[in-house]
């Protein structure tokens, strides 16, 4: 039991900190803030319609996923590149395997026409 003592301490440090910030923001927030700081702004520019009239395009979420799929794992090579010396040729395998198997997601995705209209 007094292995979990220092998660317990952590758990109540971190409740601790989340209760005090939230008093501290309650103390200095202004009370009836202005109307001109709770309207919204698009870039400093006064925004023309509103939000929830503007549709975006399906395709842009698409886009935006795939973009966060095929970073995410490009990030898979950085450590490889870090231990590459170490791993040889069974590194160098696995990373062919790796990008063979991102590049068939990106040609199949290229053929479906999700990337046709940017």
């Amino acid at each position: 039991m007094a292995n979990y003592l220092p998660v317990l301490f952590f758990a109540i440090m971190a409740a601790v900190l989340v209760v005090a910030t939230v008093l501290l923001l309650a103390l200095v927030r202004p009370s009836k803030p202005d109307a001109v700081k709770t309207a919204p702004y698009e870039c400093g520019v006064v925004s023309t319609t509103d939000a929830w009239d503007h549709r975006f395009s399906v395709r842009y979420y698409l886009l935006a996923v795939l973009f966060v799929v095929f970073d995410v794992e490009t990030i898979f090579l950085f450590p490889w590149a870090v231990m590459y010396h170490k791993l040889q040729l069974f590194g160098l395998v696995e990373m062919i395997v790796f990008i063979v198997i991102l590049l068939v997601g990106y040609v199949y995705v290229w053929r479906r026409g999700a990337l046709s209209w940017a």
